[in-house]
């Protein structure tokens, strides 16, 4: 399929070949009929991309600020290639569009296959012929709605979301300040509820409009017009309400604002314009600055976006897909109207034309649409039901005292042969199962254009992270089948670095499938789902399964341990992580679905102390403050066989600046220290006899040894870099942390039989 991309390094646009995106359950997928034009936010992104490095870093210092604290705790390389694979990536475009629903995934009732919807979100509602949209960002079109003024549904949203945040009531008097998209449809959306309305803008077209549209009268900013307009409708008091509907630098916007604000006036922030509030004119007048977060509540929550939670209606009126609704009901009832807002449609073939006329300004518009194929058959108000392209609905309603811990046990059935013979001389194939920051940045530049490797496939759900990574790696085929990848005989190895729900399963899949298999951390969730993947190993006799334990394949860490010598006695090991808080949105807060935070990455930790002491754990007690057993501060205590122990304080309100891994383990006389990959000591009864530094640029916690282990186990058929044994013990070690926490006492580590 093709779909509108940019690339955010060099500010090329591109209508790519992408594939499809797959059906995943709580949502649909979509095929766009008509799709819109941000001629504000897009353009502003599309400008941003063409500035130099310099300037794209000054119109972000924010993202800035990530980089130079990626760079503290990361080293220079693995920063740099982060960062490069981020900027020199191929990135999506659009938030609004209208289509029929080809097929619908799991769990979802409300729609049928055929269906029209409005779709809104950044990363659901693009400019491509296909879009897999969540429950929470889809809603019905009602009949009678031409398809074209549905896809105004998202933006009308945000402008709808802007106006209830300024609580009008009948009679107000409001300033909308900026007549582009979002600001003609505030106007519409004032007047249907009994505002009175004075819009602001240096364009006199959009001034006209806006007054066709509804407004008692607009002009220029710099007008004494509007003045004089407003001092006439509020009998010199001031409006109501002011909505900040314009972008750009200029502090114009709010000054304007203040000055013909009533007393305790209320000003609301829907656009990106300059907010250098002028302090004595808001102070004196009590002004009340309110932010407008896009399409309501529910935004930016991926609980209540990508997970279908929706919030009860008696707390929350009106969530961001109420809002979607509202707008098509007053779309299809003509309260608001879009069509004197739509100043061009394109065929979607032109869309990467169509961009530059609107950059260039060849071609000035308020609104423009992207027209699809019309691979429906439908008219532009179709009868969904008949078309014979679309299968029957119900084909396609669902596409799919102390506690004691059991590990379970490894057993390898007598299936197919544990190491394919392969030809000597023959290169590895790979196939990756995503492909996401980690991938990108960790595992794949390792990889790509390394003698004896091929990347064969890449599959994601996600069609542009397939074809950013065929691109960026040279993978021979981007996918979003998995099946076709399992069902390939030439694919040697399958990587997993999905996000954490999904690991196990695929896991087991690849494995069935004959497959050896390198899953990032974790391996499971559950205890159910170690049970699973090792039921997949005693099934069909593959145990060719490495887990991404990095930390012990480590330059720096193997070194000092070899310097540290064989351990006599009992040891002592002490392993602080200060692993930082996470930004608000990020995945790894998704508890329900990813699991806590610690058990996404604790086996990390668990693994590298299981290394060092040369033993799998016997028990695990862990302690948190109460009420945080599921994020924040851990203390978890594990108990080796012969007396050793390790303690792993994991921390997320540490500060910044410090390191993020330091290690002690004491053991004979001897102690070995290690800072965060960076330095390394080792200490006897005479004092240092050992030391090694890198330059922090040079941190190397083990990735590429990793693979390279990896690669000569897959390629010569040898054993794994790390038992299957071993694996499971730091699994399961990894979820009684949870287990402890939740029943307060140490939790026995019992190896099944």
């Amino acid at each position: 399929m093709k779909q509108v991309v940019q690339n955010y390094k060099s500010g090329e646009l591109a209508l790519l070949d992408v594939p499809v995106p797959g059906c995943k359950p709580g949502g649909v997928l979509v095929r766009s009929a008509y799709s819109l034009i941000s001629t504000g936010t897009e353009l502003m992104k599309v400008s941003e991309a063409g500035m130099s490095m310099l300037g794209k870093a000054r119109s972000r210092p924010d993202q800035v600020a990530k980089v130079v604290q990626s760079v503290a705790t990361n080293g220079v390389p693995a920063t740099y290639r982060k960062v490069m694979g981020k900027l020199d990536s191929y990135t999506p475009l659009g938030y609004s569009l209208c289509g029929v629903v080809e097929r619908v995934g799991a769990g979802i009732e409300d729609v049928a296959v055929g269906d029209l919807v409005a779709c809104a979100g950044n990363e659901h509602a693009l400019h491509a012929e296909l879009n897999w949209v969540p429950q929470n960002l889809y809603a019905r079109v009602p009949d009678g709605l031409a398809p074209r003024h549905a896809a105004f549904g998202t933006v009308g949203a945000i402008a709808l979301q802007g106006v209830r945040r300024g609580e009008p009531q009948l009679g107000d008097v409001a300033l909308v300040i900026g007549l582009g998209l979002i600001g003609q449809l505030v106007v519409q959306l004032l007047a249907a509820s009994g505002v009175s309305v004075v819009g602001v803008d240096p364009d006199p077209a959009r001034c006209e409009l806006a007054t066709r549209l509804g407004a008692m009268t607009c002009g220029d900013p710099a007008s004494a017009a509007v003045a004089s307009s407003v001092a006439e409708l509020t009998g010199g008091h001031g409006v109501d309400q002011v909505y900040l509907a314009a972008g750009g630098a200029s502090n114009q916007p709010v000054e304007l604002a203040a000055r013909l604000s009533r007393d305790r006036g209320r000003v609301v922030d829907i656009g990106k314009c300059s907010l250098n509030l002028p302090w004595n004119a808001y102070y004196e007048k009590e002004l009340d600055v309110r932010f407008s977060r896009s399409y309501g509540p529910g935004r930016y929550d991926p609980e209540y976006e990508l997970e279908g939670r929706d919030y009860p209606i008696g707390y929350v009126r009106w969530t961001e897909r109420r809002n979607l609704a509202c707008v098509l009901d007053l779309l299809a009832r003509g309260r608001i109207d879009v069509e004197p807002l739509v100043s061009h449609v394109a065929d979607f073939a032109d869309a990467v034309e169509t961009y530059r006329r609107l950059g260039d300004g060849d071609l000035k518009a308020v609104a423009v649409l992207f027209r699809y194929p019309d691979d429906t058959g439908h008219p532009d108000h179709p009868d969904h039901a008949d078309h014979p392209d679309h299968p029957d609905p119900d084909s396609q309603a669902a596409e799919a005292a102390t506690p004691t811990l059991t590990v379970p046990a490894v057993r390898r059935g007598a299936g197919p042969t544990r190491a394919p013979v392969r030809p000597g001389h023959a290169p590895v194939r790979l196939a990756f199962a995503g492909a996401g920051n980690y991938a990108s940045s960790m595992l794949l530049p390792h990889l790509a254009q390394r003698e004896g490797v091929e990347l064969a496939r890449v599959v994601t759900t996600t069609a542009l992270s397939a074809a950013n990574a065929k691109r960026k790696f040279g993978f021979a085929e981007a996918t979003t089948d998995l099946d076709a990848v399992l069902d390939d005989p030439t694919i040697d190895a399958v990587f997993v670095v999905t996000r954490h729900s999904s690991h196990a399963e695929l896991t087991r899949r690849a494995l069935l499938a004959g497959k050896a298999v390198f899953v990032e951390k974790p391996l499971a969730l559950t205890e159910d789902e170690l049970a699973g993947v090792l039921a997949a190993v005693e099934e069909s006799g593959n145990d060719r399964l490495q887990v991404g334990f990095n930390r012990r394949f480590a330059p720096l860490l193997r070194e000092a341990r070899q310097r540290f010598g064989a351990r006599t006695g009992p040891g002592n090991l002490r392993y602080l992580v200060n692993a930082g808080r996470l930004e608000h949105g990020s995945w790894y807060l998704q508890q329900s679905t990813q699991g806590s935070r610690f058990a996404g990455e604790g086996g990390h930790f668990i693994d590298t102390a299981s290394w060092l002491l040369g033993a799998d754990p016997l028990s695990v007690y862990a302690l948190a403050a109460p009420g945080h057993e599921d994020g924040g501060d851990l203390q978890v205590v594990l108990r080796y066989p012969g007396g050793s122990t390790a303690t792993i304080s994991y921390v997320t309100t540490g500060p910044a600046g410090f390191p993020k891994e330091t290690l002690d383990l004491v053991a004979g006389g001897r102690a070995l220290r290690l800072d965060d990959f960076v330095r390394a000591f080792v200490y006897d009864g005479r004092g240092r006899r050992w030391a090694s530094s890198r330059l922090p640029k040079a941190r190397d916690k083990g990735q590429r040894a990793e693979l390279d282990a990896f690669l000569t186990a897959v390629r010569t058929g040898g054993p794994m870099p790390v038992s299957l044994e071993s694996l499971a013990a730091t699994t399961a070690a990894t979820l009684a942390v949870r287990t402890s926490l939740v029943g307060g006492a140490p939790v026995t580590l019992a190896r099944a039989r």
